[in-house]
């Protein structure tokens, strides 16, 4: 059987003094797709292959989904995409939502990517040039790689998605950034594991609802976005932490 796994990159939010933004990386087959990609997006991938033992670069990873335009969730895409442009002579696959492809490029990214110096001239560019798009839907499965993946819009300030993505006969759910929301956890409760948020503020989960759900629902439940503050130690839903490999 193919395997599935994930490595944590990120667990933070973003106002973290001790953590990178929350990102994980998926893998299998040898085939990898990032889960978001903010700031020091390399130093991240850096910081967890030398927790995890794991050999890593930007270069093995070609495939990047992106759940929203917060900037703890994309600030990094900047960076890749042009490391992958000037480096590697390719674009950056980009997975994202219509409603995130709408404003990714005319409203975040074009005012820094948009305008390259040759060397001779200024040259206008965009977005196709730098990336390579695949549009999730909220209706049906979409396939990239091995991976089969779900999405369902969350509640948060701005489109975000919500995940459920099989892959070697094995299932993750993902919820990104949310308010809690009881049809969120119904449609992530499948999964073999799931990565759910935690944060202040009216649009992200407070940790004592989800330490109210059942037990059984609770083992298999990972925490992550969770503030500085967040007691680790206290918590009944095993917390995640940087250069972490799960197996779905």
């Amino acid at each position: 059987m193919s395997s599935f796994e994930v490595l944590v990159l990120g667990v933070g939010d973003s106002f973290s003094e001790r953590h990178h933004s929350t990102s994980v990386l998926m893998c299998c087959d040898g085939f990898w797709i990032g889960i978001d990609c903010p700031d020091m997006y390399r130093g991240a991938l850096r910081s967890a292959a030398e927790r995890s033992g794991r050999a890593l670069t930007l270069s093995e990873i070609d495939h990047v989904l992106i759940t929203h335009v917060h900037g703890d969730h994309m600030n990094g895409l900047e960076g890749a995409a042009y490391f992958k442009h000037f480096a590697e002579k390719k674009r950056l696959g980009l997975i994202t939502s219509a409603e995130l492809r709408a404003t990714i490029w005319d409203e975040r990214l074009a005012a820094s990517m948009g305008t390259l110096w040759t060397g001779s001239e200024f040259r206008r560019v965009g977005f196709d040039d730098y990336f390579e798009h695949t549009a999730l839907s909220w209706h049906e499965a979409i396939q990239v790689g091995p991976f089969r993946i779900r999405a369902r819009r969350t509640v948060h300030h701005v489109p975000t998605s919500a995940l459920f993505i099989e892959a070697g006969g094995r299932s993750l759910g993902y919820s990104s950034d949310t308010a809690y929301d009881p049809e969120l956890i119904a449609f992530l409760q499948p999964a073999d594991l799931i990565i759910h948020e935690t944060n202040f503020g009216p649009a992200h989960t407070p940790y004592a609802d989800l330490a109210a759900l059942p037990e059984e629902l609770r083992a298999k439940m990972r925490l992550i976005h969770y503030p500085d503050s967040f007691d680790i130690e206290a918590s009944n839903i095993t917390v995640l932490r940087e250069g972490d490999v799960l197996v779905p």
